[in-house]
């Protein structure tokens, strides 16, 4: 069974896209988290498999992200990569033999993208999206490595390095898909056209 995790923030004003919200406003930078997670539900609901949604600090069940395609929970865990191993967790306790998490912060995204990850999984142990700013948008195994989500300064340039260090160091066959652009600042506004 596939489980695809999908990690969003709550939509609120002056708390999401906040490097953004620095140049152009803390409306901007909502209404681009907006449709960025329109973006993110459309691509999540063309991959046929058990959809995780985690918000980062409440539940919502009056939204969007439909109660009959996405099991809704919140993050839990003091840092990202606490948050990101408890869903892994969670989804592998309930059945899922591939996982998949993915953020929503990258408008490039797609379904076959996600499909495609979920297909390397059949001849590798982990697989992994890069992000053009040293971090990943896509990260999926067959079974919870915790060593991936200790000892990493998350949103830095040293998350993507370092995870496939560990990797490494673990002796664990790891599929690297292609490398695409979050969108966390102006210039990456710009360049996305949204």
């Amino acid at each position: 069974m596939r489980h695809l995790i999908i990690f969003v923030k709550n939509p609120v004003l002056g708390k999401v896209k906040t490097r953004l919200a620095a140049t152009v406003g803390d409306e901007r930078a909502l209404e681009v988290y907006h449709k960025l997670l329109a973006i993110t539900r459309k691509v999540a609901l063309g991959v046929a498999c058990k959809r995780q949604l985690y918000y980062s600090d409440v539940m919502d069940t009056d939204d969007h992200w439909g109660s009959e395609h996405f099991a809704k929970h919140t993050q839990q865990g003091s840092d990202l990569g606490e948050r990101m191993l408890h869903a892994f967790t969670l989804s592998f306790a309930n059945g899922a033999e591939r996982a998949i998490v993915v953020g929503s912060d990258c408008p490039e995204l797609t379904s076959s993208l996600i499909n495609a990850a979920f297909n390397a999984l059949d001849g590798h142990d982990a697989v992994i999206g890069p992000a053009d700013d040293g971090g990943y948008y896509l990260l999926g195994m067959k079974r919870p490595v915790p060593d991936f989500f200790e000892r990493k300064q998350w949103s830095t340039a040293t998350v993507l390095a370092d995870t496939l260090a560990d990797a490494q160091r673990l002796g664990l066959k790891v599929q690297l898909m292609p490398m695409l652009s979050d969108l966390d600042n102006e210039v990456d506004l710009i360049r996305s056209g949204l």
